[in-house]
């Protein structure tokens, strides 16, 4: 059974960091496109980055402009987790926070539409 688990999601003042964590199990995560979207009260899901199976290009990532500079994706085989460093912050970075993964293409995309898996979400709240 796959199944991701998102953590690491709290309350931060802006200019402060975070740093969202996505376990992966059933599979291996590396082999994968994987995604992390995020969803604000009353707005559309919007994708934030991704990061290529290692079976493309060794995992190249996306960033959407918003968050270009700020947030690094990553991953760690060891753990078969994919990380979200989330430096910067600011309050329009409040949001729920899911990461999501791509069964077929190796390559990413910051569609939502086109992910198998998605997590439960961890809240991101940005707030003095």
């Amino acid at each position: 059974q796959v199944q991701l688990v998102e953590s690491g999601g709290g309350l931060v003042q802006p200019g402060g960091s975070l740093r969202l964590s996505c376990a992966g199990s059933g599979l291996t995560l590396d082999d994968y496109a994987i995604g992390w979207f995020r969803q604000a009260p009353g707005k559309e899901r919007e994708g934030v980055p991704c990061i290529e199976s290692i079976r493309n290009s060794d995992g190249a990532t996306h960033y959407a402009d918003s968050v270009k500079g700020r947030f690094t994706i990553s991953r760690d085989n060891a753990r078969n987790t994919v990380y979200l460093q989330m430096n910067s912050l600011k309050p329009e970075d409040t949001a729920l926070y899911y990461c999501a993964l791509d069964l077929v293409a190796i390559t990413c995309s910051l569609g939502g539409g086109r992910y198998d898996y998605w997590g439960q979400g961890t809240q991101v709240t940005v707030s003095s």
